[in-house]
């Protein structure tokens, strides 16, 4: 019996004090946020590698996920004749759900193991503990920027998102089933409410908090050397996304069924 509990037991300790020690970061990390000096540069900086080089992946995304809603749909709209209805289940499915969740795991798998791995190779190589030396916080230097900017940048990606991802969808159900266009745009609009598009952007800008935090946490407690780095870059990437998911169903909850 022991046995088992202590086989339990550390599992449940090691979770505990991981969250304890995240809380914390955050904690420190939103203290840091206004206190000066603020180092605009390493601000812009972040927000070019978070949102300006993740554009590509997210466009292709965003637009695609958008068509193969319409492409889908078809077929099932189509036994109700409610063909018309097409625009307006895209258009609410990407603004509520598909493109601040998509955006937000794609920004982690590109951006959350880049956090980890910077962070973690400066903590092996005893960067981080120079910055102490010269007298530098390091989450003050290293962590508030990127946690800034990914909050700022996860919603700007989710808008671009949300109309790629409409527009995509207007692509395939014009052209490929020759619906007509104004019905579709109208459809898309005249039944999508600003609580649609705001719980999006208010998702993805908890999501984009979510990524910065265990991605810079990962990297600033590595330990072990390179092995160590690699194994922080994919455990910053699994958290995050798990993370991701469930939350999206909390704020889901929270803002389309309470």
């Amino acid at each position: 019996m022991q046995k088992f509990l202590a086989i339990l037991g550390e599992p449940f300790t090691r979770f505990v004090n991981e969250s304890g020690r995240i809380v914390l970061l955050l904690w420190s990390t939103l203290r840091w946020s206004i206190r000066r000096p603020f180092r605009v540069h390493l601000l812009f900086r972040s927000m070019e590698e978070i949102g300006v080089k993740s554009l590509p992946v997210v466009v292709i995304t965003a637009m695609f996920t958008g068509g193969i809603l319409a492409l889908q749909s078809y077929s099932s709209f189509k036994r109700f004749n409610a063909e018309s209805l097409i625009g307006t289940m895209v258009a609410i499915a990407l603004c509520r759900e598909l493109a601040p969740v998509l955006t937000g795991l794609i920004v982690a798998g590109r951006v959350g193991s880049a956090m980890a791995a910077e962070l973690g190779t400066m903590r092996v190589t005893e960067q981080i503990d120079a910055l102490y030396t010269l007298a530098v916080n390091p989450v003050h230097y290293l962590i508030v920027p990127r946690f800034i900017a990914s909050m700022i940048m996860l919603p700007v990606m989710t808008m671009l998102a949300d109309g790629l991802g409409i527009a995509g969808g207007y692509l395939v159900a014009t052209r490929v089933y020759q619906l007509n266009s104004v019905v579709y745009i109208r459809s898309s609009f005249n039944f999508l409410e600003y609580e649609d598009v705001y719980s999006g952007l208010i998702k993805s800008a908890v999501f984009g908090i979510i990524i910065a935090i265990v991605g810079c946490y990962k990297g600033f407690y590595t330990m072990g050397g390179a092995e160590g780095v690699g194994r922080s870059t994919t455990s910053a990437v699994v958290v995050s996304m798990m993370l991701i998911l469930i939350i999206d169903y909390f704020m889901g909850a929270l803002f389309f069924s309470l």
